[in-house]
């Protein structure tokens, strides 16, 4: 393994640069994009008011496939969480035809719910709900949605419910959902829980939670090489993480939230043993209402991580098995490799990949097509990929 990690740090240093193309624009608050199953030219882009859009990457034209408006949380505010929020085709996707969406309805609960496109026509009423609970404020709602690799399992990051500072300890609480992975089975009709899951033999716990002890896990995402499992996690006001679990664990793990920010002590709460600390903290220094109102902050880190992925294209082969993430209220996109559990050979992208050019970007998402190219999603309504 040592030797694969140095020959990619070789080849980093050896050839030449790669670049950020923007391949389309005018999407409305885009938060996520997945490619098409067994599909090179297409890519799904949800957008936060409830659309889906089907997007041909090679013209740039999109159509809607699915709107969703009747249900979902309609954003008016700068900063608001709610609305569709996260995506995922089924495994099976070419068979059944089937898809999930986490969104937030307009009770102000998350849904988890499964949609077949067999007959278009009907695709918007054949809403099988998985899922439902309440989400007692309005901000830290997590949203991603993605199946296990080497399980087939639907993994559903939950954020700590909001407010600020977790101040009823959601997520040190697995009798709840909030502040958490859950990891159920939807093979079947609704949901099994599968029996390997940590808690699943607790009766007071919630037996779909996989991992617990985070934040607001916006996104997270799975090597597609080896099934290992990255989380970023939003900080409070101080340090923003990424967490990672190998694909060897069995779940159960504390990321530490809300005794923990980032590998820092939280104000004076409970030091736990047994916590996972991030494999990966940078602080939290601009200030999120300037970033609300576009004013741009020069020399910063950022202030709300955007988790991404482990390229595994064959595009650019110099940056194959690095993990690419960025900041939201930043724009800035770093890349590093995972050698023995540990962060190695960092990079910042930012100005070689000039996303936006002049303009200020606030990255939502990253994605990846069908051979694992990557995507970066522009909140304000691009979409680029990386390219030789």
């Amino acid at each position: 393994m040592k030797k694969f990690i140095y020959l990619i740090i070789i080849l980093n240093l050896l050839l030449g640069n790669f670049n950020a193309i923007k391949i389309a624009e005018g999407f409305t608050k885009p938060t996520f994009i997945q490619g098409f199953p067994a599909n090179i030219d297409e890519i799904m882009v949800i957008e936060q008011n409830g659309i889906l859009k089907k997007l041909n990457i090679n013209s740039g034209i999109s159509e809607i496939f699915l709107d969703i408006r009747d249900r979902v949380h309609q954003p008016k505010m700068p900063g608001d969480e709610r609305g569709l929020l996260g995506f995922t085709f089924s495994p099976d996707f070419e068979i059944s035809k089937s898809f999930y969406v986490n969104y937030m309805n307009k009770k102000d609960e998350t849904v988890i719910s499964r949609f077949n496109s067999h007959n278009k026509s009907e695709l918007k009423n054949s809403e099988e709900i998985i899922l439902t609970f309440e989400q007692p404020y309005s901000n830290h709602n997590g949203g991603m949605l993605a199946f296990g690799p080497n399980d087939g399992y639907l993994y559903i990051a939950v954020g700590d419910g909001g407010d600020a500072g977790d101040p009823h300890k959601n997520a040190q609480n697995i009798e709840t959902f909030l502040g958490s992975i859950l990891r159920i089975d939807v093979s079947n009709t609704n949901y099994n829980i599968p029996v390997t899951n940590p808690f699943s033999r607790h009766s007071k716990s919630k037996r779909e939670i996989w991992a617990f002890g985070l934040r607001n896990p916006w996104r997270f995402s799975f090597d597609r090489f080896n099934g290992d499992l990255y989380i970023g996690d939003v900080g409070q006001s101080t340090w923003e993480e990424i967490d990672y679990q190998p694909y060897s664990s069995k779940g159960g793990e504390n990321y530490g939230w809300n005794n923990y920010e980032g590998n820092h002590q939280f104000k004076e709460n409970k030091v736990k043993e047994n916590t996972i600390f991030p494999i990966f903290e940078y602080s939290n220094d601009a200030n999120y209402m300037k970033v609300l109102i576009g004013w741009d902050e020069d020399g910063v880190d950022g202030c709300s991580v955007t988790g991404g992925y482990v390229y595994r294209g064959k595009e650019i082969p110099e940056i194959y098995g690095r993990y690419f993430f960025s900041d939201y209220c930043s724009g800035r996109i770093w890349s590093f490799i995972v050698e023995s559990g540990k962060a190695t050979n960092f990079k910042d992208h930012t100005n070689e990949l000039n996303i936006g050019g002049e303009n200020s970007v606030y990255i939502s998402s990253f994605g990846e097509d069908v051979n694992g190219e990557l995507y970066i999603l522009d909140y304000n309504g691009s979409i680029y990929k990386l390219v030789k």
